[in-house]
């Protein structure tokens, strides 16, 4: 898999959610995670699959659906895991998106 920049982008963002971002308790819909990570839902929803496939992410709701990170098992994860070493490689990241200093 090369790198899912894209992917990488969803996986953050709900990595780092935080109440202060807008979302109750921690939980987003794909439309509000679309305008926070500038990609169309469409593909925001694509992600959101692969990553609740790997069960680092819930889902409630039906229409619409709202999304949180799982830390505790993305935690658990085999590190060796694609997803894993993609959300886990920091480099290219800049935090000072995720926080307000």
């Amino acid at each position: 898999m090369c790198e899912d920049k894209e992917l990488k982008s969803v996986g953050l963002e709900l990595m780092f959610m935080t109440p202060e971002k807008g979302a109750e308790d921690n939980w987003v819909t794909a439309v509000e995670l679309a305008k926070m990570v500038d990609l169309p839902v469409e593909i925001v929803k694509k992600k959101l699959n692969i990553l609740k496939e790997k069960e680092i992410v819930f889902v409630k709701g039906i229409n619409p659906k709202y999304w949180k990170f799982d830390n505790y098992n993305f935690q658990r994860m085999d590190e060796d895991d694609e997803v894993y070493r993609l959300l886990c490689s920091f480099d290219d990241v800049d935090f000072d998106k995720y926080f307000s200093y």
